[in-house]
């Protein structure tokens, strides 16, 4: 779209990490050093002090014509000039160790706004997603000798999931000893803190930017009533997020959809749902027949959207996957954070509980290449998060385009687009006020209930209604959730001053 933007980012030695399998089968987490030889070396080498030590920064280049994007910076620390230590500060995505985590946040923010600055550019506004970048604030602090209206005026901020380790925190103490506030007085440090002694950095950034937003309308609702009670913080809006339909789209569905072509829709439906079989044979030995519905759950790994829901009532499970009027086919996907144990458990007891299954499957190597025939080969799209916690959820949006029907509960984008039988199904949600084990119970066996009552007897006896259903996804989905009419309300609602 030619807008006047760049990127700054980290260039991640080992990534976040390769999600492989241990002997048994079971989820392994491995690192291996990843070598980007499309990337440009500009020869901008440069300092900035953490921890009381200089760190001396290199940056990389991605031109725009690699990809057709707009330009991206990347910074890394692992040049000879510094000490192992310090090498290792861009080693890997999310380091659970805490002064690492603190010093990749310097790393991002002071080291991007010291390029800028370098390169003079003159830069109007600076787009922090999400709070780790939030030491650029203290640096503009610092620039403009600590005016933060200053700083406000150049700072806007998109806020992301409502749950804690999305809206990180740590001591004042030890923020101050790492050098996160560039030289900040105690008093300016403490009124931009939620109290005397633990610093927040969403809250930080939302009293640093002029505006800010969530990601989907009821994200931005639920954000809103989450820091409702912080005095001095600025206006959240909601920009939905949205993919990319030229990256993501299958071009010969696209073409039968353009044509409402259905009959041509589903054939191509199930020669996209080969392409993804042969990964599940490769992967597990199972193999899966284009003819039985294929339902999928495939997302970042996290507690909060329970992959594991469907396997709440272990006997109504089994009833489902040994159904012979209604065969069914489920694969699961999804990388946890590899410092996550309980989430890393829950992985591995979906592989456990459903290895005796030949028509359930865990695949592992989530990364773009699998997710996109993930989207392209399921034939449903099961996403049940805990209510309130999906800031948006993109995945459903991809899968929409490919001809995938949601199977949702409404959180996230998905009271935006959801028609429940026109365009999508939507799982009931439980009473607000249960607690967590009892709506986990209830939404459970409402969604067996949606499984049971409409999605399979539709899919297998009314292919007609099915591929409507499909053609109706995808025009529903087009253009609102392409993002190009995401990158358009940034540009115009976030970054333009009025």
């Amino acid at each position: 779209m030619k807008q006047n933007l760049i990127g700054i980012g980290i260039y991640w030695k080992y990534g976040y990490y390769d999600q492989e399998r241990n002997r048994d089968g079971s989820l392994k987490v491995n690192y291996v050093q990843k070598d980007y030889y499309f990337l440009e070396d500009t020869g901008i080498k440069f300092t900035i002090d953490i921890h009381r030590h200089p760190v001396h920064v290199k940056v990389l280049l991605l031109r725009p014509e690699i990809f057709n994007s707009a330009p991206i910076f990347y910074l890394s620390t692992d040049v000879p000039e510094n000490d192992f230590l310090a090498q290792t500060i861009c080693h890997r995505l999310y380091d659970n160790h805490e002064s690492a985590r603190i010093a990749q946040s310097i790393l991002l923010g002071v080291g991007g706004a010291r390029l800028l600055d370098l390169l003079g550019r003159e830069t109007e506004v600076y787009h922090m997603n999400e709070g780790h970048a939030l030491p650029l604030c203290f640096y503009l602090l610092q620039k403009f000798n600590g005016d933060l209206s200053a700083v406000q005026q150049r700072v806007v901020f998109t806020t992301h999931t409502p749950e804690p380790a999305g809206n990180e925190e740590h001591a004042i103490s030890t923020l101050e000893v790492m050098g996160f506030f560039q030289g900040a007085d105690h008093e300016t440090i403490k009124s931009l803190a939620a109290d005397t002694t633990t610093f927040n950095y969403t809250l930080a950034a939302l009293r640093m930017a002029r505006v800010a937003n969530g990601v989907s309308q009821l994200h931005g609702e639920v954000s809103r009533e989450m820091w409702k009670s912080y005095p001095g913080i600025c206006p959240i809006k909601a920009i939905t997020n949205a993919q990319n339909q030229k990256f993501w789209m299958d071009e010969q569905l696209e073409k039968s959809w353009k044509k409402a072509d259905e009959e041509r829709m589903l054939s191509r439906k199930k020669e996209m749902k080969r392409e993804l079989f042969k990964v599940v044979a490769d992967q597990t030995g199972r193999l899966f027949s284009e003819d039985i519905i294929t339902i999928v759950w495939a997302r970042r790994f996290a507690a909060y959207k329970r992959a594991d829901l469907i396997l709440q009532d272990l006997e109504l499970f089994r009833e489902l996957v040994s159904d012979k009027k209604h065969p069914v086919q489920i694969i699961w996907a999804g990388k946890p954070y590899p410092e996550d144990a309980t989430s890393i458990e829950g992985f591995n007891r979906i592989f456990y509980v459903t290895k005796e299954f030949a028509n359930c499957a865990v695949l592992t190597g989530y990364e773009i290449g699998l997710s996109g025939l993930l989207k392209k080969g399921s034939d449903v799209w099961l996403n049940n998060p805990k209510m309130y916690r999906e800031a948006s959820g993109t995945s459903g949006m991809t899968a929409a385009m490919n001809g995938s029907i949601n199977l949702s509960i409404p959180d996230g984008w998905i009271p935006e687009f959801a028609e429940h039988g026109k365009n999508c199904f939507l799982i009931t949600p439980a009473p607000d006020a249960l607690s967590q084990e009892e709506k986990d119970s209830i939404e459970c066996a409402n969604l067996y209930r949606s499984l049971r009552e409409e999605v399979l007897p539709i899919y297998y006896t009314k292919q007609k209604t099915w591929a409507k259903l499909m053609w109706r996804g995808i025009s529903d989905v087009l253009p609102q959730f392409d993002a190009n009419r995401m990158a358009a309300e940034y540009y115009q609602e976030l970054y333009r001053v009025n």
